[in-house]
């Protein structure tokens, strides 16, 4: 190639790592065509899934594009976030953010339920639900009880995805490696994410209580990798921990140890200052609208106030804890709910409070104008990478391991597949080959949740005598469309239902007649549409929404009726979950919200 060649092609920017979906839209091709190339090179991947920086160039090249990857120098983004979040000398200690990574068989969720049932209330515990990305347990280490915030994490590409964007979310990462089992890829791979993101780590051997557990032999085999344990044998700098998520034994001792590495950290941030932080989820919520759980970085976040993140702004009308109690602030390294948003904002969208809903609108309103021109002209700023982020960690995967006849079936199979993605419900193949289905497949799927799909192949008896033992489904097909059908039947039952809002009618409130902590009285004209019952009703005062509540009775006059058309004056009384002042001239929006399934 000339150099006049070399000079015409296009430097593109990406991170060590990157997505295949991320990496296709920065060539600006369709993501199945550069699938189809990684399967040619013997890369089987979801659109979903990353791959190296080596990979990458190949593949481009493999492509015959006239583009060339250039390796982005991560240090300059984290260094920039961490500017940004200098404390100042009025700073004040903040309880440290930690992660928990690990091997998945290892007990990473069994030490999350052990710290949490060790340190919050059965009746707490119980208000903890499916959604929360994080919580905080209390800790007493020297007499003094301190909090400790816990981030449960939706696994190393999400914490990557984070620290690529210089997200500093995370101070300390647990990671947790089985005593009967020691080091496996998925362990170094969790150490390597948390050295890139220069956090401290602190090493959980966990399993303690079976008989083959061998601390020593663990401990050997990180030190191998490069984590030397702080012992009086090794003296290394990572603290090691013997727990047994189990039984309970060395939880104490493992809080104790983030603790003493968070002091070595001096964690701080200002607590008297308008509210900073991140969105680490956000759902729909029936009867709530858009919810999001937010971790405070800086400042204290108050219920009232206003909030914009990304392309959306929220005044908080109810400010939760983890455990959904009422909370009237929260302060740096708290994780919290918010309601009130006018929208769903994105995972990874920074937050701040500003002064005024004015303030708020204009803010919102230039993200979206930006947001507008990137996509025009295809600049890759950090918003886009967030929105990108978003896409790949809210995903929901369906993981299943494909057997056919032969390869080229198993290869149209899979490609097959690839085509019922959306940004929403996926396809993860566990894996994948040529042959009848055995009992190698079935441990894979046991293990890993999965469902197994044959084409054109069989099944010993023994195989669906334990299939049918570990409750693995296993489904069989001679005709691929046939098999297509059934996995696009089970990608759709993984749509999240659409939440569909109709207006019935509005009213202008004439008079109040009774306010109650969960009752209002009142009545007015019908000025649009017509209330019927059932119904919620939205409460508005200006362009500001004070509350929702459901509609009990309507009447007119001293008779309870069915519904009011335009023009009517009627009475109604409403059920609200908290006292709400409702006002002479105040409007009630009557709708109904049903959930309503979709299809793929």
């Amino acid at each position: 190639m000339s150099e006049t060649d070399e000079a015409e092609k296009t430097i593109i920017e990406i991170e060590d790592s990157i997505t295949v979906g991320a990496l296709a839209e920065k060539l600006m091709i369709p993501a199945t065509k550069l699938i189809g190339e990684l399967f040619k090179n013997g890369v089987m991947v979801t659109v979903n899934e990353r791959i190296d920086f080596d990979t990458a160039q190949i593949i481009v090249g493999e492509l015959g594009l006239e583009i060339e990857l250039s390796k982005k120098e991560e240090e300059t983004k984290i260094s920039q976030h961490r500017a940004k979040k200098v404390a100042s000398d009025t700073a004040a200690s903040r309880p440290p953010v930690v992660a928990v990574m690990g091997h998945v068989d290892h007990g990473k969720t069994s030490l999350l339920d052990a710290i949490r049932g060790s340190e919050v209330t059965k009746g707490e515990a119980g208000g903890i639900t499916q959604h929360i990305s994080a919580y905080q347990v209390e800790h007493t280490s020297n007499g003094i009880a301190r909090k400790i915030t816990f981030l449960d994490t939706p696994g190393h590409e999400a914490f990557a995805a984070l620290r690529e964007h210089g997200a500093q979310l995370t101070d300390v990462v647990i990671i947790v490696v089985a005593a009967d089992d020691g080091v496996k890829p998925q362990t170094l791979e969790a150490i390597r994410f948390a050295k890139k993101a220069g956090v401290k780590m602190v090493v959980a051997i966990n399993k303690m209580d079976k008989e083959s557990a061998n601390a020593d032999v663990v401990k050997g085999q990180l030190a191998e990798n490069g984590v030397i344990p702080d012992d009086k044998i090794w003296r290394g700098d990572v603290p090691m921990v013997a727990v047994s998520a189990k039984t309970s034994d060395g939880i104490e001792d493992l809080l104790s140890t983030v603790l003493l590495v968070a002091d070595i950290e001096e964690l701080k941030a200002d607590v008297d200052i308008p509210a900073t932080g991140l969105v680490i989820e956000a759902h729909m919520e029936q009867g709530r609208g858009p919810i999001a759980v937010v971790l405070v970085e800086t400042g204290t976040l108050k219920q009232g106030e206003f909030v914009v993140a990304g392309t959306t702004y929220a005044k908080v009308r109810n400010l939760e804890d983890m455990q959904n109690r009422l909370m009237k602030s929260a302060g740096p390294s708290t994780p919290a709910i918010i309601t009130g948003f006018k929208k769903l904002p994105e995972f990874g969208d920074e937050f701040q409070v500003v002064a005024s809903e004015k303030e708020a609108r204009t803010l919102t309103e230039q993200s979206v104008r930006d947001n507008k021109a990137e996509s025009r002209t295809g600049v890759d700023t950090s918003s886009e990478l967030m929105r990108m982020i978003n896409r790949n960690m809210t995903v929901t995967e369906l993981p299943i391991v494909v057997k056919a006849d032969v390869k080229g079936s198993l290869t149209s199979v899979i490609d097959s597949l690839k085509t019922l993605e959306n940004e929403e419900v996926s396809v993860r193949i566990v894996s994948s080959g040529v042959g009848d289905v055995n009992e190698t497949d079935l441990h894979l799927a046991h293990t890993s949740n999965a469902m197994i799909y044959g084409f054109h192949v069989g099944m010993p008896t023994t195989v669906k005598q334990h299939a049918s033992r570990d409750k693995v489904s296993i489904k069989l097909f001679s005709v691929i469309y046939e098999l297509i059908d059934d996995v696009k039947e089970q990608l759709t039952g993984m749509l999240a239902p659409e939440i569909v809002e109709t207006s019935l009618g509005r009213l202008i409130v004439k008079g109040v007649f009774n306010t109650t902590k969960t009752e209002i009285i009142c009545g007015g004209e019908v000025t649009k549409g017509k209330l019927s019952m059932p119904a919620l009703v939205r409460i508005t005062r200006g362009d500001e929404v004070l509350a929702e509540a459901e509609m009990m009775s309507l009447k007119k006059g001293p008779q309870e009726v069915k519904e009011a058309i335009e023009g009517d004056m009627c009475g109604l009384q409403l059920k609200t979950n908290s006292k709400v002042v409702v006002e002479e001239g105040d409007r009630l929006e009557l709708f109904t919200r049903e959930s309503v399934a979709r299809k793929l």
